[in-house]
């Protein structure tokens, strides 16, 4: 059997369990808000038999499930006859600070329809005792930022090595196709030298030696990938850090063919060395039909 990392998300409604479950997607959990948990058990066992392509997962319990919330510890005890392996996190905060972020976003207490914050808590706090006591972490997150909260969710269960914990995009791109609505940072190549110039290279791409050759021959090309990614080296433990899941980096020419292809390539290569996730992807390339005669990156 595949061994499965599973965490039993709860708490005080506005204590932040929305938060613990993205900052949970973001180090690669698989994620159910508001499981059902009846379904616990057949959930885990579908994730047993992924064949460890799901080995991190974690579901959302609290009193929104309503008259199912009550065979919770019904359904924890048959994954202790199985011998299954869980912990369960529970997420509180005191009533004011609680009052507070239900009266910023003006959001009805789950249990006080009619309104009564305070009463509402009280009876969940009453309902959920128990289960806290079940507890293997309890987090108070009353004087916690979002970002704060992120953190600790990282500290417990983020990666080892903090180069893991930020995915980097770089995406070259041609700029007669618009820029890439989800970057992050913006590079302009522009000025390089242009192989579409050259009959013999206009049919090739980036990605292929002889272009890549003649992009990086010349000495502003070099200096550029030098201090670009010096700049970069700064940039992106900060990014780390700061908590940032996923940082793009787009890299642009004027028809995405060549010149950016080459520079996202060797920007990704150099991200690759510092052990930092990367992916290259290159949006624009086929918009020609260009083909490439050395594989993809």
């Amino acid at each position: 059997m595949e061994k499965v990392k599973i965490l039993i998300i709860t708490g005080l409604s506005g204590a932040g369990k929305s938060q613990a479950v993205q900052s949970l997607e973001d180090l690669g959990f698989f994620c159910i808000d508001n499981l059902p948990p009846t379904l616990i058990p057949k959930f885990i066992d579908l994730c047993f038999q992924s064949e460890g392509k799901i080995d991190r997962v974690a579901v959302v319990i609290d009193i929104r499930g309503g008259t199912f919330f009550n065979q919770v510890y019904a359904e924890l005890d048959k994954l202790n006859k199985l011998d299954i392996n869980y912990e369960i996190v529970f997420l509180e905060a005191t009533d004011e600070e609680l009052v507070k972020r239900f009266k910023e976003t003006r959001r009805r207490h789950p249990l006080s329809p009619e309104g009564d914050i305070y009463e509402g808590i009280k009876v969940e706090r009453e309902l959920l005792q128990e289960l806290r006591g079940k507890a293997n972490i309890i987090i108070d997150t009353s004087d916690l930022k979002p970002l704060q909260l992120k953190e600790e969710i990282r500290r417990v269960w983020g990666y080892k090595d903090k180069n893991k914990s930020l995915y980097i995009t770089v995406m070259s791109f041609g700029y007669k196709y618009g820029i890439p609505l989800d970057t992050d940072l913006l590079m302009d190549v522009r000025f390089l030298p242009n192989p579409y110039y050259l009959k013999e290279l206009r049919p090739l791409t980036g990605k292929d030696q002889q272009v890549a050759e003649y992009v990086f021959k010349s000495e502003i090309s070099n200096d550029f990938i030098t201090k670009y990614y010096e700049l970069l080296s700064f940039l992106v433990p900060h990014y780390v850090q700061e908590g940032k899941a996923h940082l793009m980096i787009a890299i642009g020419c004027t028809g995405g063919q060549h010149r950016s292809v080459a520079i996202a390539r060797k920007l990704g290569e150099l991200l690759q060395q510092e052990d930092y996730e990367v992916s290259v992807k290159h949006r624009d390339i086929e918009k020609r039909g260009a083909q490439s005669k050395d594989g993809y990156y």
